[in-house]
This record gives C-alpha cells, sequence and structure tokens, in this order.
C-alpha cells in the first residue's frame, strides 16, 4: 500500500514540504510506541534520509527507541559523520550494524528460486538474514528511509536493499553481490526488475510476518542552479512505492550521452569517499559512457584504503580488479573468495575488462598499491591543477590545451551511458 507520493520537478521540497509529507504518513500508525528507524550511512549523505531521520525523530520523540544506520560492509559512522548528517538527532538513540556477528536468520529463498532467476548460472539457496534489532528488539514499526538511484548490485538502489543487505549478514551480502555480478553489471545498472531484486523481494514476502517495516523513499537530483534536492518522497509498505520512486528516478538520475567519450573525470568528496570499495562508484556509474581506449580520471583526495573492512581489504589487495573471466576462475581455485563473494563481485564490478583505462589519483595510497591492484596511478597534486573541481560543474569542459572532457562532480548521484551501446 502507497501511503504518499509527491514529486517537484523544479525546485524541489524543502525542509518544510518533508515535514508536512512525514506526518501525513505517521498519522497512518499513531498507534504504534516503539519505533526503530534503518537510514543509510554517510555514503548516502546526499540522500535526503538525514534530513528524514532528524524530523522523523522531532515528531515521534521517545518513540522512536532505535536507529540503525544501514551499514552493510561499510565502517561505522563516527561521532561527527552523525552530526553532519543527521543533525540535532541524540547519538545516544544510534546502534552500530555488525555484519558478522548480530544477524538473525528468517528463513531460506530456496536454491529453485534462484536457479530460475538467473537462468541457471546459480543454483545456491539465499538467506533471510537481517540484524537482531530487526526481527527481535520488540519495535512495533521499523521505518527504512533511503534514496532510489541507479546501483550496481540491484539496479536500483533501495527498499529491501536497505533490510536484506544493508542490515543483512556476511552471507545474505556475498550471495546478493555475485548474483549481480554474474548477471552482468551493465545488465544490473539502471533496472528495477533483475535477479537480484527478485531474490530480495522473495526474501520480503519469507519475512513479512516478523517485520513490521514502513518505506520512505527519496529521489534526489540537481535542481536549475545544479543544487542537489529531493524531487521526489514516497511512502508505502510494498513494492508499489519503490516502482514510483524508481520511475521518477528514471526521468532523472539517467544521462545519456548520443555516443561514447573518450575522457571522463570524476570528483570523489573526501568526506564521502575513502576507500575504492565506495570509490568505484566512479567506475560502475560511467563504463557505458566510456569509449573503447578510452581514460576515467578518478580524482579521490580521501580514498585512502581499497576495502571497508580489513579482511575486504586484503582480498582486493591479493587478487586486484582483473577481467571477468581472471576473477571468476580465482573464485573458484580459492577459498578465500568463495567464502567472500561479495568481494570477488566487487573485483568483477571495478573491472575496466581491458576496454578503458582507470588513472586513479588517490591522495592516501602509493603509486606501487594502485598500480598492484590493475589501475593507473594518477598524480593527484598535477590532475588537480589541470581538471580543478572548484572551477567545474557536470558537464562538457574544455582545457586550455584544448583537450575536451566530460567532468561528473559526484558519480552517485546517477548513471551515465551512451546511447548506443557498441
Amino acid at each position: 500500500m502507497v501511503y504518499y507520493s509527491e514529486t517537484d520537478s523544479d525546485r524541489g521540497l524543502n525542509r518544510d514540504k518533508v515535514r508536512a509529507a512525514l506526518e501525513s504518513i505517521l498519522s497512518n500508525f499513531s498507534g504504534r510506541k516503539r519505533m526503530l528507524i534503518l537510514p543509510p550511512d554517510i555514503t548516502r549523505a546526499h540522500s535526503g534520509a538525514g534530513v528524514i531521520t532528524e524530523l522523523l525523530w522531532e515528531q515521534l520523540g521517545e518513540r522512536i527507541t532505535d536507529i540503525l544506520p544501514a551499514l552493510g560492509t561499510h565502517m561505522p559512522m563516527e561521532a561527527a559523520e552523525l552530526s553532519r548528517m543527521f543533525g540535532g538527532t541524540p547519538h545516544t538513540l544510534f546502534r552500530e550494524h555488525r555484519w558478522r556477528t548480530d544477524i538473525e536468520e528468517l528463513g531460506r529463498v530456496p536454491a529453485s528460486f534462484v536457479s530460475s532467476v538467473t537462468g541457471g548460472r546459480l543454483n545456491f539457496d539465499y538467506p533471510v538474514q537481517v540484524n537482531r534489532l530487526l526481527s527481535s528488539g520488540g519495535h512495533d514499526l521499523i521505518i527504512s528511509v533511503g534514496q532510489v538511484v541507479p546501483h550496481e548490485v540491484t539496479g536500483m538502489a533501495n527498499y529491501n536493499k536497505n533490510v536484506f543487505v544493508g542490515c543483512g549478514g556476511s552471507e545474505a551480502i556475498n550471495k546478493s553481490h555475485f548474483i549481480g555480478a554474474v548477471q552482468g553489471i551493465e545488465n544490473i545498472l539502471g533496472t528495477a526488475d533483475n535477479p537480484v531484486r527478485a531474490v530480495l523481494n522473495k526474501a520480503s514476502e519469507i519475512a513479512a510476518q516478523r517485520l513490521p517495516l514502513l518505506y520512505i523513499l527519496t529521489v534526489v537530483a540537481p535542481d536549475a542552479q545544479g543544487q542537489l534536492k529531493i524531487r521526489g518522497l514516497f511512502a508505502g509498505d510494498d513494492i508499489e512505492c519503490f516502482r514510483q520512486a524508481a520511475a521518477l528516478s528514471h526521468r532523472l538520475n539517467f544521462t545519456t550521452m548520443p555516443h561514447r567519450l573518450k575522457k571522463v573525470v570524476v570528483w570523489l568528496d573526501p568526506e564521502e569517499f575513502k576507500s575504492t570499495w565506495l570509490g568505484n562508484k566512479s567506475i560502475y556509474r560511467t563504463r557505458m559512457m566510456i569509449a573503447d581506449d578510452g581514460e576515467l580520471v578518478v580524482l579521490a583526495p580521501g580514498v585512502r584504503t581499497f576495502g571497508e573492512d580489513p579482511a575486504i581489504d586484503r582480498l582486493i589487495r591479493k587478487y586486484g580488479y582483473r577481467t571477468t573471466p581472471e576473477i571468476l576462475a580465482f573464485t573458484e581455485a580459492n577459498n578465500d573468495l568463495k567464502e567472500n563473494l561479495s568481494a570477488a563481485a566487487h573485483l568483477i564490478h571495478g573491472s575496466p575488462e581491458n576496454r578503458f583505462r582507470v588513472t586513479y589519483a588517490a591522495g592516501h595510497l602509493s603509486r606501487e598499491e594502485v598500480e598492484s591492484v590493475g589501475y593507473r596511478f594518477g598524480d593527484l597534486a598535477l590532475l588537480m591543477k589541470r581538471y580543478d573541481p572548484r572551477g567545474l560543474r557536470t558537464g562538457f569542459h574544455t582545457t586550455a590545451d584544448g583537450e575536451e572532457f566530460y567532468y561528473i562532480s559526484n558519480p552517485a548521484t546517477g548513471l551515465w551511458k551512451a546511447a548506443k551501446q557498441e
């Protein structure tokens, strides 16, 4: 059931409009007394979920007993990040999702179902796993807040991904990522219906009796001045609110080029992107518009590591961003990758497949480190002078010596592709 939907294609929904929308949504749940909020973490700082979480706390007060950021495998949020994203929401309400340990299993999606939706490519079952706080925390409403935007694993981010992956366990995260990788990132990106989503939808059916869920979903896009604003707000307890949000995201977050481009430059905000695990959105979201033998330049002053988790970081350093056949062969032959399929999937997603070049200008990684995983090393200081983000907006630009390039200020906000996929 959809409880609320609103779009504003011109100016966006300001704080007062969002507050009024939440009042309307919450009027349907006046009898609920103990509530849990599941917002995204700092990697979705531009989602509008921070403001929504703060407004929910202002309106519901003591009825909000816990807030669990859907970290997935990401690093826990620091106090400064909590304040930056969630404003005055008390830090005492926030809990840490420990994806390797704090997990309860609510059932299994049968292997026959996984095989069916993947066309026989995979034949394992899928665990319906969530943080124990969701399933056994005694809450009478779980409010999952987040942004619908193109995503490399699930096609479009959020909805039940926030629950079963963002608040899921190791096995669920690994298998969901691997399903997407085997399907092919360029077949998944920007799709609302795909094998990964089908598995998560089946997980929702299995867990329905244990999880009293309400979804509040945003669509965020730039206004006429280039400022990111909430352009749509949707709330409901089933997939219809997600479908409406995905349709708006398709209109606002997709950029189609007439042809593939030879040079693309992406800026990674140092407060948001501190690892290639996150920063490789620069590759995922642009790969379908980069020409054969083209170049992607990644300006990444905050990137200091590869994985968000030490174990995954070691795997990325060990195997690197090689081609899909190489990673699949490594996975078949090595137990460390078999036991960490999300890492294997990430290596596939981040590979240019020897089709284009990736020049990574990371602020805290050495030339040896960058080149060891298969990327070209970029001198950050020199490239920042040539492609100075302070004077650039997303779009086409030309350097003083005549080089044309396309610049993207935040790859997490959309998907860029060529009209013809040669």
